[in-house]
């Protein structure tokens, strides 16, 4: 009985996404922003775009980012009046960086769609880009903003993984050499080459990236944080507490933001494709101003 209520829900949550889709208004851009070490292939493996799709949205194409700039790989089918562009950003590289080649992206998105709206969902850090590009380069045509387990007051894991990546000192080798024994020697190289991002996800104190993000003017959009776990009384899930998953901490939004919080783990679900049909359903109400 309790397998099938959990699926009377989900059904639910795609009928409503299909109703609404069916009947908003013309001219409406979603572009998904994948987390640290993810890529634009994270929303179609764990479900979330095939659901989205059955909800009226089509893939329009992929956004990537290239040393000389960002380039679109059109799919055969048009983008329609409910597209989906997916981006591919250099997850490794610090934050202020992968916000560069997003900022670019919507750039580009808006010159070729002049009259259309765009909502940005990010997901884990991908969420801290999307904002970190928003209060860069201004909102544009952006109306909305909806992050999922996104670190906005940083993550301990990320301290961790830099400590455990310090190979430096008298002891240096040998700690290494325990640590990969139990990372395995590729995860290790890649969790070292990503110190820039991980030191950008620390939690905000005063000099580091947070802190300065979040007591930054923000666009005048709408915002909406998905918090993992299934009361606010949780810690979350495994990766980033669910305070910090709440935007409306942010200093800059002043509590200028909705919440949905959900039970799950930090990966990305289908459960998450059902709820962002649902979300995305009816346009924002608040326009963006495009200010800083």
């Amino acid at each position: 009985m309790k397998h099938w209520r959990g699926r009377w829900w989900l059904a639910l949550y795609c009928a409503l996404g299909l109703a609404y889709a069916g009947t908003a208004g013309a001219g409406r851009i979603l572009v998904p922003v994948h987390g640290y070490l993810g890529d634009s292939a994270s929303w179609r493996q764990s479900g979330v775009l095939p659901v989205l799709e059955e909800a009226g949205w089509r893939v329009a194409g992929n956004w990537r980012s290239t040393s000389s700039g960002v380039r679109l790989e059109p799919v055969v089918r048009p983008a329609g009046e409910f597209a989906i562009y997916t981006v591919d950003l250099p997850s490794t590289a610090p934050l202020m960086e992968q916000a560069r080649f997003l900022g670019g992206m919507l750039g580009a998105i808006a010159q070729r769609h002049p009259t259309d709206t765009v909502e940005l969902i990010g997901h884990s850090a991908g969420g801290v880009v999307a904002r970190l590009a928003l209060v860069n380069y201004g909102a544009g045509t952006v109306t909305r903003l909806i992050t999922i387990a996104a670190p906005h007051s940083g993550t301990e894991r990320a301290w961790q993984a830099l400590d455990a990546t310090d190979d430096s000192g008298l002891f240096g080798g040998i700690k290494r050499w325990f640590v990969e024994r139990k990372v395995g020697d590729d995860m290790y190289r890649t969790v070292q080459s990503s110190r820039g991002v991980l030191a950008d996800l620390s939690p905000p104190v005063p000099g580091n990236l947070l802190y300065w993000l979040n007591g930054r003017r923000h666009p005048d959009i709408a915002y909406v944080g998905v918090v993992r776990g299934a009361a606010f009384g949780l810690p979350g899930d495994q990766v980033v507490p669910a305070s910090s998953q709440d935007l409306r901490r942010v200093p800059a939004l002043n509590g200028r933001a909705d919440i949905q919080v959900v039970a799950g783990d930090h990966q990305l679900s289908r459960q998450d494709g059902l709820l962002l049909s649902h979300l995305v359903a009816k346009p924002a109400e608040t326009r963006a101003t495009g200010s800083q």
